[in-house]
């Protein structure tokens, strides 16, 4: 057996490099044709396109061309839907829906007048699209003409946002989730069921439209008709969990059909996210459940009212993107593990795998990447917070004493650290530091009531769970107390902050990227999507003015004695780069040790493989310079 070699944590050399980290695909939005083939999105740093295989074993094809594909409302999804034998898809950089065949030829641009388009969804009989758009202020479901390649107009503009815009298998009736401002999709939201007007040219208006589920309080989403047009299942929080229900359109009746408490979905940051389906004789519903961030396969049997895992023939902790095979009981996901990168992959009833597309084409034996452990504690206030914890691994390596820690602090309030493939973590677990990875309250995942539990706490609640859970790690004997390092993004990149400005000396440097520093600048010109989401997090404005400006950091840079290390991106339009700026000139006026580095051509997540090798140099650079006692 070969010996381990004795370096300090911190400085093991390891596999998993910046050059092949940066070099991952991105896959999402798998979908079936009629055919029963499996379509989906791909992304390398350079363009987004549809892909197809045509079977297991062949090489995808691309079907979209030359274009960049993608959804341009809320963070994406909702590119494209191939399921009549043809295609459709959101040109990003038009803004407008393109056509194509089967095979990825005869590209015709569909509309003229879109602005921000997404979820297209042709009729059953392959005639018309519904679509989402929005020019910014004004969203709308849209009717299109695929055979005139002519806009019919709006069918309802009545809410703010909508999503999962679903048609019935007659074609008449229609489906949709909708919110309006001043909630976000996971405080308040509606499933609406709609019925189209009778028209031989086809039809701009609906006859009537009725709200099935959802209301003040609760959230739903994800709607989807059976494929007998018996049933309209949709999820919802009203339990205290996002359990799966079903509607029946004849008789009227809801149904509770899942009581676990765990989520059977994910935050609606994202278009046309699914996480369950019908199979096709619409006797199943094959969906997913998340339990402690772990995501496992379940079917529901309608007829016999029991559900029952299917355990996959692959260890992995982690699926997404769910979607059911027209044809047959096969069912499309994105999985992956913390040890295992993610994969595009169909399964079958019985558990079956097999591999689409892998992500990385770099193979790296499993024993180089951490495993998780699920972990809670209590914070300073006695409320219990929670998150996953990965100790160091390299099997070539270990050290003697404790490691130092990494704390990093997830994007967006409400999304979840969870137990997929992070290339993050497992680059710095490698290297021989322990991570973090903190699910603060108002994180997803662990019910409605949790994350609730930020309401006008955000820039408070989240530096107490993260402060305490890396504390929670060093009392435990996991973690060198001494050596203690925080990374954030976007919102996380704030936590970092005012964990800084609040608890200074306490963690030895700060990371962040493309950060909020300044709540009251950020209110001048929100992005539509946000606009009130502050109101929720800190408070309505002009009334809480002053918590606004106690919770950016920018205000209190004299308070920061630690040194930090800055990324931005230049075209980034939900955090602009003054962001960066402004807090930079705040840390030169105090003395405060920084770097600070400018992509020019990067947005809000950085998406170009140089960058984001560049990233992970400089980072791994800097941490070094500040561990002690090396």
């Amino acid at each position: 057996m070969k010996s381990k070699k004795d370096l300090p944590f911190g400085f093991w050399p390891s596999p998993i490099t910046p050059g092949n980290t940066a070099s991952h695909l991105s896959i999402s939005e798998p979908a079936w044709n009629h055919e029963g083939k499996l379509l989906w999105r791909e992304r390398d740093s350079s363009r987004a396109s549809i892909r197809i295989s045509a079977d297991e074993t062949g090489a995808p094809g691309i079907l979209s061309g030359s274009y960049q594909v993608g959804g341009s409302l809320l963070y994406g999804g909702g590119s494209f839907d191939g399921s009549r034998g043809g295609l459709v898809f959101v040109d990003r950089l038009s803004g407008q829906l393109i056509s194509a065949d089967q095979n990825g030829e005869a590209f015709q641009t569909l509309t003229q007048h879109l602005h921000q388009a997404a979820s297209p969804k042709i009729s059953p009989d392959g005639k018309r699209a519904l679509i989402i758009d929005s020019d910014g202020e004004q969203d709308g479901l849209y009717l299109i003409d695929l055979e005139n390649r002519r806009e019919l107009g709006q069918i309802d503009g009545s809410a703010d946002f909508y999503n999962y815009p679903r048609w019935h298998p007659q074609g008449t009736l229609l489906a949709w989730m909708s919110w309006n401002h001043p909630h976000m999709p996971w405080t308040t939201s509606e499933i609406w069921l709609g019925m189209l007007e009778a028209s031989s040219t086809g039809s701009s208006k609906l006859a009537a439209r009725e709200r099935i589920a959802g209301g003040e309080g609760i959230s739903v989403l994800q709607p989807e008709f059976s494929p007998n047009g018996r049933f309209l299942a949709y999820i919802s929080d009203q339990s205290g969990w996002w359990q799966l229900y079903l509607y029946d359109l004849t008789s009227q009746d809801r149904t509770q059909l899942t009581d676990t408490p765990a989520e059977h979905a994910l935050p609606a940051w994202l278009q046309d996210r699914g996480s369950y389906g019908f199979s096709p004789d619409s006797q199943r519903i094959y969906f997913l459940r998340n339990q402690n961030g772990l995501r496992s396969l379940w079917t529901w049997d309608l007829k016999l009212g029991t559900e029952e895992q299917i355990i996959l023939d692959e260890s992995y902790t982690w699926l997404d993107w769910l979607a059911v095979s027209p044809t047959r009981d096969d069912i499309a996901m994105i999985a992956s593990a913390s040890d295992l990168p993610p994969r595009l992959i169909r399964a079958n009833s019985d558990g079956k795998t097999s591999i689409i597309r892998e992500t990385s084409s770099v193979r790296l034996s499993r024993n180089v990447f951490s495993k998780p452990r699920s972990i809670s504690w209590q914070n300073s206030s006695k409320i219990t917070a929670r998150g996953l914890f990965y100790p160091p691994s390299n099997p070539g390596f270990h050290s003697s004493g404790k490691p130092p820690l990494i704390v990093i602090i997830h994007s967006g309030p409400t999304r979840q650290k969870a137990a997929d493939f992070q290339p993050r973590t497992q680059y710095f677990t490698s290297r021989g530091f322990a991570v973090l990875e903190v699910n603060y309250r108002g994180s997803s995942g662990y019910g409605r009531r949790y994350r609730q539990s930020l309401a006008g706490e955000w820039g408070v609640a989240d530096v107490e769970d993260c402060l305490s859970g890396a504390l929670f790690t060093a009392e435990q004997g996991w973690t060198d107390r001494e050596n203690m390092f925080l990374l954030g993004s976007s919102s996380g990149g704030l936590t970092v902050f005012q964990t800084l400005v609040r608890h200074p000396g306490v963690f030895r440097a700060g990371i962040t990227l493309y950060a909020v520093v300044n709540h009251l600048d950020l209110l001048n010109d929100p992005l539509k999507f946000e606009r009130y989401y502050s109101d929720w997090l800190i408070g309505p404005y002009p009334e809480s003015k002053d918590q606004y400006r106690d919770r950016s950091p920018v205000f209190f840079a004299d308070k920061i004695k630690d040194p930090v290390l800055v990324f931005q991106g230049g075209q980034d339009s939900v955090v602009p780069q003054d962001q960066a700026e402004q807090i930079i000139k705040a840390l030169d006026a105090n003395g405060v040790p920084y770097e600070y580095y400018l992509y020019p051509e990067e947005g809000h997540g950085f998406k170009q493989a140089e960058t984001i090798a560049d990233f992970y140099n400089k980072t791994e650079q800097f941490i070094r310079q500040f561990l002690s006692d090396r």
